[in-house]
């Protein structure tokens, strides 16, 4: 691999933008510098002006693999994290086979070598009956376990309360929780039928999803991890109760953490009228007031991560009544773009956007040599254009299901280049490298 040299960037990292040029060698962030003179054979790849990022780790996608790849698959999907700036992600365990064994979660990372354009991390699932698949993982095996704390795919329900207690007592990587009461949920769906019979609107998924069934499910699970000094991250939180919940205190000092994700920062139940179950999602985009009191909470620290959540379905099966329609979107190549807009808005500095897309993720699962731009560190960036409009069209739109809810729509800045591991795995509107990525490694959080 010849290096690559970077010139001519603004650096956004670590809390701050400066000018400088980035010498990539043999993968990694050999040197950064004022300017930095080009030899013969490197690559230069003239930033000019624009700013460098390092790339998005993303906490949280479903790529469908293996089971259900005619929604999703690795190769599809980290070619469109990497079209969108991501370049590592870790990649949820409700599958078909699930993975809930260490049998399985060795054979997904078997399956994704060699074929994934990004930097891959798996997380192992949890049951009310693999206690001893959960205690038994070693360093690096997982990112982290999966707790479904809701309704969901399979035998992947964590309803058993002596089974959580132990879980999250014994778990030693980070538990990560999708928080929904079930039985909230059930009776929601029940006075809902009363009411349309099986013509429930998708305007009322907020109100069967409702806030009352993800507080109940989300307390739960802070009580359990304060009680039990587990290290908890929360998914895609949804409301603005909710926040009640979590500090604003330094990261450092933080065992429970909290993510939101871009659909919740963008749309709100208003946009039900116009995309339908294209944004049908688990948990549920809800009112205005929930998204800007998540976008504050990010601003102060008490929301930590920004993810996807990505989960593509078929065109066909979004088509469907509210019943049929499955929940979950594609997200990982828009992603950035969508955060960036909050930059245009005013909302967000470029600096709070790196904090909570790579910095924070990084940090909280022990991520090695990555999401930072540091020497020595894996060269795993991105540029983007702040001046540059991208339109979304479903002919550019690389998701293996064909479909983005971000069609039609003109973001004001674009991804110009992302390299991973030091080589270009998207430039200019083309993959360059499909086989990129690496298996992430992860810190022993047991000596932490």
């Amino acid at each position: 691999m010849p290096n690559t040299l970077i010139t001519n960037a603004h650096l956004v990292n670590e809390g701050s933008v400066r000018i400088a040029d980035v010498l990539v060698e043999k993968g990694r962030i050999a040197r950064i510098d004022d300017t930095i003179a080009a030899e013969k054979g490197w690559e230069v790849l003239d930033a000019d002006g624009r700013h460098l990022l390092p790339g998005m780790i993303d906490d949280q996608v479903h790529f469908r693999e293996p089971g259900l790849t005619e929604k999703g698959d690795i190769a599809y999907e980290s070619a469109a994290a990497v079209a969108g700036g991501i370049t590592s992600y870790m990649d949820m365990p409700n599958v078909s086979p699930t993975t809930t064994t260490r049998t399985r979660l060795q054979e997904k990372y078997a399956m994704a070598g060699g074929r994934s354009c990004a930097n891959f991390g798996f997380y192992l699932g949890a049951t009310n009956d693999n206690l001893g698949e959960i205690t038994a993982l070693l360093p690096g095996e997982a990112c982290g376990v999966k707790v479904f704390m809701g309704a969901s795919t399979g035998n992947m329900l964590v309803d058993d309360p002596d089974t959580l207690e132990q879980i999250f007592a014994r778990c030693p990587v980070p538990v990560v929780t999708h928080c929904e009461d079930t039985p909230t949920i059930t009776a929601n769906e029940k006075r809902l039928r009363k009411q349309y019979g099986d013509n429930v609107p998708i305007s009322a998924h907020p109100l069967i999803r409702s806030t009352e069934a993800c507080w109940k499910s989300s307390s739960l699970a802070v009580d359990l991890a304060r009680r039990q000094q587990t290290r908890l991250h929360v998914l895609h939180l949804s409301t603005s109760k909710e926040l009640e919940l979590f500090s604003n205190q330094p990261l450092d000092h933080k065992r429970i953490t909290v993510e939101a994700c871009v659909h919740h920062l963008f749309f709100s139940d208003r946009d039900y009228a116009s995309k339908g179950a294209l944004i049908k999602c688990n948990p549920a985009i809800k009112t205005e007031q929930d998204r800007q009191a998540l976008l504050r909470a990010l601003l102060d620290n008490r929301i930590d991560v920004i993810a996807t959540d990505h989960a593509p379905h078929t065109w066909e099966e979004k088509q469907r009544s509210y019943f049929g329609a499955p929940a979950g979107l594609p997200l990982v190549q828009h992603a950035l773009l969508s955060l960036l807009e909050q930059y245009h808005w005013g909302r967000f500095s470029l600096e709070l956007i790196v904090q909570k897309t790579a910095h924070a993720p990084a940090h909280i699962f022990g991520v090695q040599e990555r999401g930072f731009i540091r020497e020595g560190y894996w060269a795993d960036l991105v540029l983007v254009d702040l001046h540059s409009s991208y339109k979304v069209a479903r002919d550019n739109v690389l998701y293996k299901c064909g479909w983005s809810p971000f069609e039609g729509y003109t973001f004001k800045s674009a991804i110009v280049a992302t390299l991973v591991n030091g080589e270009i795995a998207y430039r200019d509107g083309a993959i360059q490298n499909r086989l990129c990525g690496q298996r992430l490694k992860f810190e022993n959080f047991e000596s932490r």
